[in-house]
């Protein structure tokens, strides 16, 4: 199936900032794209990419990342290394005897740096999730989409792997059943690279997505949720 998810995109105020603070925190470089900049992933890592946006955040955020840890100390590093390169410590309610710690980047997202001997995120790599509020029905959209196996399916939960192991992809209704409503555009979503962007839209809709607007370089869909991702070639 010829469709790979490329990068997690973020509209933020200054996506110089935000993509500097994520390459150094990540270890990887900076490509600038016309209106922000992308952080490249691999085979099993994904990318991020940043998108210069005067938009402001309505309601919560759609999505955030979880960055795992090896030891405590390893943990610790992460913790520093992100505060020294611009971001801060978040409250979202957690309580005094959870052992991960929030954080927010330059750009005000979320990111959670996850204890180690987590058994969820073995061998996801460093950067080991993207857990996003949804249901079930999208993240079965999202198996069949991307043609990536089922690893989680418990309690409306749901999460998927590429084959090649590498970075998941959840899903799970935060606040419970209904998902929050919509507001506005997403400000995080994902974009999706394949050959042929019109006929795998087809397929897509066929899925359960919805056709939104077809660009000059991408057609841009909703997902289940009504959640935006782009599809353009490579």
């Amino acid at each position: 199936m010829a469709l790979r998810l490329e990068a997690v995109v973020f509209d933020v105020a200054d996506a110089t900032a935000v993509a500097a603070f994520w390459a150094g925190l990540l270890d990887r470089e900076v490509l600038t794209e016309p209106g922000g900049a992308l952080v490249p992933g691999d085979k099993t890592q994904v990318g991020l990419r940043f998108v210069t946006s005067d938009a402001l955040q309505v309601g919560p955020r759609q999505l955030h990342l979880h960055l795992t840890s090896t030891s405590l100390e390893h943990q610790q590093r992460t913790v520093e290394t992100a505060l020294r390169l611009g971001g801060r410590h978040l409250d979202v309610g957690q309580g005094p005897d959870d052992k991960f710690v929030v954080l927010a980047d330059p750009g005000g997202n979320e990111l959670c740096v996850i204890e180690p001997g987590n058994n969820y995120l073995a061998g996801t790599g460093y950067l080991g999730e993207v857990t996003c509020d949804g249901t079930r029905d999208v993240g079965l959209f999202w198996r069949d989409a991307l043609g990536w196996p089922l690893v989680l399916d418990k309690n409306e939960q749901t999460a998927v792997q590429s084959p090649l192991g590498g970075t998941k992809i959840s899903w799970d209704s935060w606040g419970g059943p209904p998902i929050q409503p919509k507001n506005a555009r997403n400000r995080q979503r994902f974009d999706l690279v394949t050959a042929n962007p019109t006929s795998e839209a087809e397929r897509l809709v066929s899925l359960g997505a919805t056709r939104l607007a077809d660009r000059a370089d991408r057609v841009e869909m909703a997902d289940p949720n009504s959640n935006e991702f782009g599809l353009h070639t490579a």
